[in-house]
């Protein structure tokens, strides 16, 4: 019972905590409403989840052993989050959401097997939950779940705050303030990387 709170605990901490993919979401969700968001958010869990599973089960022992796979994999997965978050800055400000294209599935999985955060999270939960396989499966299953209803909670909040952009200014100012949240983001994953290659 320790052992599946602790689960919990730890896939929530992860899943709901400000992120990439959080932000792609709430910004969808304020342009094209919960519906719409919800094959990105669909795409991002299971893109996540079988990122869990081949760190979980074949990937743990190499990136131990080459700890610069990660550091490469956040150079690419930073300048993937800043073209994501120009993408979002510089979006038009329209009112009608037809004439913008929503995030797909695909762009939510792709977006997790580039997302540093998502690569750390699997293999510190990893590390932690995989003693045995029936463990690592069960972390597996309950992370998909916790992780589904979290970014599910950030589309609802997104689709909740649009009733807040009545006018094009509005928008500008939610797709700046999102983009530029995820350009910061990628910048600070950057720094820390040159920072830890400093010391």
């Amino acid at each position: 019972m320790t052992l599946f709170i602790a689960m919990c605990v730890f896939s929530l901490t992860m899943s709901i905590s400000p992120g990439p993919v959080n932000m792609v979401i709430v910004s969808s969700g304020a342009s094209h409403g919960f519906r719409r968001t919800i094959p990105f958010v669909s795409g991002a869990t299971i893109g996540f989840t079988l990122l869990l599973v081949v760190v979980g089960f074949w990937l743990m022992q190499f990136v131990s052993a080459y700890p610069v796979f990660l550091m490469y994999l956040e150079l690419v997965g930073a300048a993937f989050i800043v073209y994501v978050g120009y993408k979002i800055a510089s979006a038009s400000p329209e009112i009608s959401v037809a004439q913008q294209r929503t995030p797909t599935f695909v762009e939510g999985f792709l977006l997790q097997w580039l997302n540093p955060k998502a690569w750390i999270a699997c293999a510190s939960g990893a590390a932690l939950f995989s003693s045995t396989h029936a463990t690592l499966v069960a972390f597996v299953s309950v992370y998909f779940l916790i992780c589904y209803l979290s970014l599910a909670a950030w589309a609802v909040l997104g689709d909740r705050v649009a009733v807040l952009l009545h006018s094009r200014l509005r928008i500008r100012i939610f797709n700046l303030t999102m983009g530029g949240m995820l350009i910061a983001t990628a910048g600070y994953l950057i720094y820390a990387q040159v920072m830890r290659q400093m010391t």
